[in-house]
């Protein structure tokens, strides 16, 4: 079996679509395959990149043009927008947070979102079920807790004491975010917000304004390309882990 039908049947084991994490441990499996590189990471890129199979959903996400119709059906995206820039729909919006979710359990980190967006379907999963914490810890003051509990996204360490906290905008406003943050600017934590590159000169407009002034070197934005890479980089790290000798 030739590299780039592994992909192929992986991805059609998953209904047609896969983020690069999940190719990352799904393709190399394949029975028949064979992987005779040192980085078959970077050839799965390459593949779902280059060949014609395959087409782009989303920054990070791919899926099987022969699938295409059934895909956007599954997932529901609005048909015949594939690659477009990412707008403020619940697909988009989950989908983000569901990449920034598992980034952060790549890197062993107890994750949690809020309540309300638990059984968000992301990629055909409860959004809840990717996360590696059933509910906020109880780190701090309540009024904080309470706060922190409508935060996208929450990463904490082993202590249970947050590690990073993080909000995925679609506008050019971001003053929910920014606010959110001043109230965790005593924490030693991430502060970040994920938006679209073209969004990237208004962040910096609004954090510069003077009421930003305590929190403003400590927020980073990502863009959502910049989100994909962090998470498959993260996934590729973690699965060479899982096989180092230091591991078995």
């Amino acid at each position: 079996m030739k590299q780039h039908e592994a992909v192929i049947q992986a991805m059609r084991d998953r209904g047609g679509f896969s983020t690069l994490a999940m190719l990352y441990a799904e393709a190399l499996r394949v029975p028949g395959s064979h992987w005779s590189t040192k980085t078959p990471q970077a050839s799965i890129r390459r593949i779902v990149q280059e060949h014609p199979a395959f087409f782009r959903i989303r920054p990070g996400l791919w899926g099987l043009c022969e699938m295409r119709r059934e895909i956007e059906q599954r997932l529901l995206i609005p048909p015949g927008t594939p690659g477009r820039k990412p707008q403020a729909t619940e697909f988009d919006h989950t989908y983000f947070q569901g990449l920034a979710v598992q980034w952060g359990n790549f890197q062993r980190f107890g994750t949690t979102v809020p309540s309300q967006d638990r059984n968000k379907q992301f990629l055909g999963r409860p959004l809840g079920g990717v996360c590696s914490l059933d509910k906020c810890p109880e780190f701090t003051y309540p009024h904080l807790i309470s706060k922190a509990k409508f935060v996208d996204v929450v990463w904490f360490n082993e202590r249970r004491l947050p590690s990073a906290f993080i909000e995925i905008e679609f506008t050019t406003d971001f003053n929910n975010a920014l606010i959110k943050f001043c109230e965790f600017q005593d924490f030693r934590a991430r502060l970040t917000v994920i938006a679209d590159a073209a969004c990237r000169r208004a962040y910096h407009a609004k954090i510069g304004l003077a009421a930003f002034r305590p929190i403003r070197d400590l927020v980073s934005f990502i863009d959502f390309e910049g989100l994909a890479r962090s998470h498959a980089n993260a996934a590729e790290r973690c699965s060479l882990d899982t096989v180092s000798p230091r591991n078995t």
